[in-house]
């Protein structure tokens, strides 16, 4: 008798383990300070002479946008928009192939608080990288952040501007210097 209890014991001894194992359970959590969105906005990378109203990159500008691309390796990327012009979209290029997406166009001469806007609506989380130029990439990153933000030289081509946005909606910014083209 003892012989046929001990292996339903057994059983029951194993299957109360693992229910109670998975009632224990805990979905986990990201860090408190982990931002829902973020936008990434950054000038076009050095541009060559070939066309005075549509030039492409330059070498120097191609290395830069490799290096962003790099950078934005590991970031949960979820959309790419550049400006009408090759340059701005052979910046993007690279980060959007890595990540799988075609990059998107938004107009430069558009009103940054309404691009802002639609920006803000249509994403929640992951990020988005905005590529544009030196007359335009202040506006957005403040329309984006609500803050007061520098005019870009026509010279300053590695300012890497970072907008995040708490589980609150509360933006938060980082500027920082990206990229050895050029230099």
């Amino acid at each position: 008798m003892n012989r046929r209890i001990f292996p339903l014991l057994f059983r029951a001894a194993l299957l109360l383990m693992l229910l109670s194992a998975a009632g224990c359970a805990s979905t986990p959590r990201p860090p408190a300070n982990d931002t829902a969105l973020t936008f990434v906005v950054v000038r076009h990378g050095e541009k060559s002479s070939d066309d005075a109203e549509d030039p492409n990159l330059s070498p120097d500008g191609r290395t830069r946008a490799a290096e962003l691309a790099g950078l934005l390796a590991d970031a949960p990327v979820v959309a790419v928009y550049a400006t009408e012009y090759r340059r701005t979209q052979q910046t993007a290029e690279p980060a959007a192939a890595a990540h799988g997406l075609a990059v998107l166009r938004y107009f430069s001469k558009g009103p940054a608080d309404e691009a802002a806007a639609q920006w803000r609506q249509r994403y929640t989380q992951g990020t988005v990288l905005i590529v544009g130029h030196s007359n335009t990439v202040p506006a957005l990153v403040a329309a984006l952040c609500g803050c007061e933000v520098p005019a870009m030289s026509e010279d300053e081509y590695d300012r890497l501007s970072t907008i995040g946005f708490d589980a609150t909606g509360k933006p938060t910014l980082e500027v920082r210097r990206y990229g050895a083209a050029g230099r």
